[in-house]
């Protein structure tokens, strides 16, 4: 069985975690006892209160009170009124950063991994290292990763939009 990645993964830069996150293996337990794994393939950073595209941006919030925890915990929020997006905390308290999963192995869209996962509202703070229902593990398999500009963060500006802080794999088989 593969080792769960444990919080001195989470507790750096999310610079630095974003791009290595890219190949790992999610995995989520069921109620009905049913485990899947999904190689991710996808992700994007959003780095504090500086940076605009980031919800921290806006300062602390209820929304946002868990991107100011350590890493490794879940934040989820609601878009468009219907689709769940999942996120993971990372660096040290008081810094809000967090990495977005954009997209797993054969389910692209952030919105249609959580619908698939069954992830909602009640996975907010999740502990990833602690959690018996989600979970990120250790893949040592090598993969090629791209970066690119992240996707719909226009409103933040075009230094913010421009950032090329979202990082993916194209070779999983």
């Amino acid at each position: 069985m593969a080792r769960r990645l444990e919080f001195d993964f989470y507790n750096r830069d999310v610079l630095e975690v974003a791009p290595e996150l890219v190949g790992k293996t999610l995995v989520r337990s069921f109620n009905d006892g049913l485990i899947q794994r999904f190689i991710i393939t996808e992700v994007e950073a959003y780095r504090g209160a500086e940076d605009l595209a980031c919800h921290a941006s806006k300062g602390r919030t209820p929304r946002t009170e868990v991107m100011f925890r350590s890493g490794g915990l879940v934040y989820v929020y609601l878009i468009y009124g219907m689709y769940w997006m999942l996120n993971i905390v990372t660096g040290e308290t008081n810094n809000p950063q967090a990495v977005l999963i954009r997209g797993l192995e054969d389910c692209y869209g952030p919105g249609r991994l959580t619908k698939k996962l069954m992830i909602g509202k009640d996975f907010y703070g999740e502990n990833l290292m602690e959690s018996q229902r989600l979970w990120v593990e250790e893949n040592n398999n090598k993969y090629n990763i791209n970066r690119a500009p992240r996707i719909g963060v226009d409103y933040a500006g075009e230094f913010w939009s421009s950032k090329p802080w979202r990082f993916f794999t194209n070779n999983i088989k």
